[in-house]
């Protein structure tokens, strides 16, 4: 079965909708700094580092200092426990597909 305490941080940590802006834009870079996630973002660079502290914390995200920069890229594996949760559910919609098509096929041969 699927870690609890794994799924709760990652879904709590993404139900955030700024966290969860922040988190795409890592997505979409290889690497980038705290300055580059507040350029343009409408958020203060305090902010920006609090979310940035959670989405490390959830294992979403890793960090690499540089001299006066840190910067950040996503850990893909952080989403594990999100990916394992949604398979689970998946094969239940998949049987209750694969019943429908068949009710349907019943209905209307």
């Amino acid at each position: 079965m699927i870690e609890a305490a794994a799924i709760n941080a990652v879904m709590r940590t993404l139900a955030d909708p700024t966290r969860r802006a922040v988190f795409e834009r890592i997505v979409g870079s290889d690497e980038i700094t705290v300055v580059e996630l507040t350029r343009g973002s409408g958020v203060t660079q305090g902010a920006i580092s609090q979310h940035l502290k959670s989405l490390k914390q959830a294992g979403l995200v890793a960090e690499r200092a540089q001299g006066r920069n840190v910067f950040y890229r996503a850990q893909p594996e952080g989403l594990a426990p999100l990916v394992d949760w949604m398979s689970h559910y998946g094969v239940f919609w998949h049987d209750r597909f694969a019943d429908l098509r068949t009710l349907l096929k019943e209905i209307d041969p």
